[in-house]
């Protein structure tokens, strides 16, 4: 193939992974590019922020993912259950600092918790694209567990954000 012929190689609605052709619209491809899109979103978040412990959870989110891509295009890589465990000890070290919530927040308090709350609908997304996928292809557990896990993290991470800026959430009145 010519290097102008590769330029086009995916024209005819497939790509690679691992050398391998599919098609666009197979469940692999929807998952891994959801994943990058969650990725690209948590990178949107690190640049909102001035937070270090922030930044640094966010940047170990982003290396995780890269590891779930990777795991889930083929290659010989696999998530451990130890970042699984790391996503925990973020909500625990949150919700030490955060208020109890028995309801769901209007998102939207601060710039950055609203690019949280926004990376965790993605997340949530790349969640269902990853199951669905599980289903055709099954995929670590820990992977499943750590999908879950991301939103409640990021979701946690949006509350922390708003206490810790002094902005008080507005909850859903359902009128």
């Amino acid at each position: 193939m010519h290097a102008r012929d590769k330029r086009h190689a995916g024209d005819k609605g497939e790509t690679s992974i691992l050398g391998k052709r599919v098609q666009k619209d197979a469940l692999v491809i929807e998952a891994l590019g959801s994943l990058d899109e969650v990725n690209s979103w948590l990178g949107v978040c690190k640049t909102k922020t001035n937070d270090t412990a922030l930044t640094e959870y966010l940047l170990g989110m982003q290396q995780d993912l890269f590891i779930i891509q990777a795991e889930v295009g083929g290659a010989k890589v696999s998530l451990k259950k130890e970042k699984v465990d790391r996503l925990e000890e973020i909500i625990t070290t949150i919700d030490a600092v955060v208020p109890k919530q028995h309801v769901f927040c209007i998102p939207g308090g601060t710039d950055i918790s609203a690019y949280l709350d926004y990376a965790r609908t993605v997340a949530r997304r790349a969640e269902r694209s990853v199951v669905a996928y599980n289903k055709e292809q099954p995929v670590n557990e820990f992977i499943l567990t750590y999908m879950n896990r991301l939103s409640s993290t990021l979701y946690a991470m949006a509350r922390y954000v708003n206490v810790k800026e002094g902005c008080p959430e507005k909850e859903p009145t359902y009128k």
